[in-house]
């Protein structure tokens, strides 16, 4: 027998109905952008909305990749990823540590110093002179080297190593463990959450990166995948790009199938990186978002 009461029914029928509304709108985006992507061009052109397309195509995607110089730039876009997420945690990691116990001489005036970076920042023009001064231009290191360390992510970091126990690191001292032994054999291992969230951050950086390459790299071949797709989104709607790199006698097909193709083509490889990461996401930004 359910004791429930009409009230609480319709209370429960009224927050069902708004979630679902919710989740409809974040979810019809998202499926307006794979159909369009996977739809006619007589379809686009003649409905305009479609959220299940009739007949299936792969024209957009034939027309992203009709130039060797994509698969070339993915491989760029994957490696600089990767090496930049793994140095980013490298320096990340070893910079919080150390900062993380109060008795560091210097310790507040690198923290302010760190703060500060936050508050303040030099700007494009400054920047790009510091590049250009220590000889990166034209060159992988112009994408990594600047932002190696974020100080709102060595902040959290910092704050999640507050919390690990005292005892940890003094019985591995009585063991004989060294400061660097204790940080990847103690602490590196008890901070898997937030150190798989923070690389989540900085990979997810790296990838959507393009206005950095468009300003330190004049090579196109060395452009990542970000600034060909921004490329061809250009052509497509008739601006100005480099189209030498494609195939002239294949007919483009609409700007609209090409924009959606290009978003699935730059989403898809990075999204399939979150499952892997998704158990230690959540736990991973609370515990090191407050402190103990």
């Amino acid at each position: 027998m359910n004791d429930r009461s009409w009230g609480n029914r319709l209370f429960d029928g009224v927050n069902i109905l708004l979630l679902v509304l919710v989740a409809a709108v974040a979810i019809i985006p998202f499926i307006y952008i794979i159909s369009v992507s996977f739809a006619t061009p007589q379809e686009v052109l003649r409905k305009g909305f479609i959220l299940f397309p009739t007949t299936f195509s792969l024209e957009g995607y034939k027309y992203i990749f009709s130039s060797n110089i994509i698969i070339s730039s993915l491989a760029v876009t994957i490696g600089l990823t990767v090496v930049g997420t793994v140095s980013n945690l490298f320096f990340t990691v070893l910079m919080s540590y150390p900062l993380a116990r109060r008795d560091l001489d210097g310790r507040k005036i690198i923290m302010w110093m760190l703060i500060f970076t936050m508050i303040f920042n030099g700007g494009m023009i400054p920047t790009f002179l510091v590049v250009k001064a220590f000889g990166m231009l034209d060159s992988y290191a112009s994408l990594i080297v600047p932002g190696l360390i974020s100080a709102f992510n060595l902040i959290v970091i910092m704050n999640f190593f507050q919390q690990l126990p005292d005892g940890l690191e003094e019985s591995a001292k009585i063991d004989g463990c060294n400061d660097l032994g204790i940080l990847f054999r103690i602490v590196l291992p008890l901070s898997m959450p937030v150190i798989a969230t923070f690389s989540l951050f900085y990979a997810v950086n790296h990838w959507n990166s393009f206005f950095n390459a468009i300003l330190y790299i004049n090579d196109a071949h060395k452009w990542p995948i970000q600034v060909w797709l921004r490329q061809i989104v250009i052509l497509a709607q008739g601006g100005i790009g480099d189209s030498t790199q494609f195939d002239e006698t294949y007919i483009a097909p609409p700007p609209e199938i090409i924009k959606m193709a290009v978003i699935v083509v730059s989403t898809v490889p990075i999204l399939l990186v979150y499952p892997f990461l998704q158990k230690h996401f959540a736990k991973g930004v609370l515990l090191g978002s407050v402190k103990g």
